[in-house]
């Protein structure tokens, strides 16, 4: 880690409250279709995450709301195949979204690094 900061964000990663997540009622029994609350987050992580289970050729369907702008919580729908379970498909998109952020910031510390850009005033 290369500051106290980094710590600190890593910490607060781990300390994830156990009702940061719910599963609301629907469910299908195999888990194929299912839809999550996630508490305290909006747009910004809902469309990533939306995209990164996208990529995952198991899912046949993604989609995110916000209920309400003056609730804080996302609700995320995953419909997958039956080779796989909405909440699998939930824990590889969240892998491959922290893999895509680490790299975007591996390479834009890389190219800070070479000093290659243009700075304005």
């Amino acid at each position: 880690m290369d500051t106290a900061t980094d710590a600190q964000n890593y910490i607060a990663l781990l300390e994830v409250p156990e009702e940061k997540v719910a599963v609301l009622p629907g469910a299908s029994a195999d888990l194929t279709s299912v839809t999550f609350c996630i508490r305290e987050e909006d747009h910004t992580l809902g469309n990533s995450l939306r995209w990164a289970i996208m990529q995952n050729p198991q899912v046949d369907f993604c989609g995110y709301s916000i209920p309400h702008p003056s609730e804080a919580k996302m609700n995320i729908r995953i419909q997958t195949t039956d080779q796989t379970n909405a909440v699998d498909a939930m824990d590889k998109g969240i892998d491959d979204l922290k893999s895509v952020c680490q790299l975007m910031k591996a390479r834009l510390q890389q190219r800070l690094g070479q000093g290659d850009y243009a700075r304005t005033s």
